[in-house]
C-alpha cells in the first residue's frame, strides 16, 4: 500500500474530527468530548428505533455536560410527541400516504396512540399558529 506524502516527505496529517459542546458552543477535537443519552420526547433517530425517545447529547466538560442532562430531566417526557417524532419520521422517509394500518406497521404504535399523537401535534400546531397571528 502507498503512502502518501507531502513536498517535504511527510505524510500528510490525518484531518481531526471536531465536535461542539451543546451547551457553550465551544468547538473542540471529538476525542476530548463527552457523549450520552438524555430521555427527550421529541427525539425520533432516523437510524435505529431502539433509540426513540433519547438524544445524544456532547459536552465539553463533565460540568457542561451535567448541566444539558439536568436541563433534560427537567423537561416533561410527552408519550404523544414521541408518537408524533416517529410518524414524522415514518411520513418523511416512506411513501407519503399511508392507511392507519401501514402506519400501525410501519411505526409499531397503535390506532390509539397514532390519533392521540396526531391530536397532540395538530394541538401544537394551532398553538403555534395563534402566537404567529398578529
Amino acid at each position: 500500500m502507498w503512502k502518501r506524502k507531502r513536498k517535504n516527505g511527510r505524510r500528510a496529517a490525518k484531518p481531526v474530527r471536531m465536535e461542539l459542546c451543546d451547551l457553550c458552543a465551544r468547538v473542540f477535537p471529538e476525542h476530548e468530548s463527552l457523549r450520552g443519552y438524555v430521555p427527550d420526547s421529541s427525539a425520533a433517530d432516523s437510524g435505529s428505533e431502539w433509540f426513540d425517545g433519547l438524544r445524544l447529547v456532547t459536552a465539553c466538560c463533565d460540568e457542561h455536560f451535567d448541566t444539558v442532562k439536568q436541563e433534560y430531566l427537567r423537561r416533561p417526557f410527552v408519550e404523544e410527541e414521541l408518537w408524533a417524532a416517529k410518524l414524522t419520521r415514518v411520513l418523511t422517509t416512506g411513501p407519503p400516504a399511508l392507511s392507519m394500518d401501514q402506519l400501525a406497521c410501519r411505526t409499531g404504535l397503535h390506532e390509539p396512540q397514532i390519533r392521540r399523537a396526531i391530536a397532540w401535534h395538530n394541538e401544537r400546531m394551532r398553538e403555534e399558529q395563534q402566537r404567529t397571528d398578529p
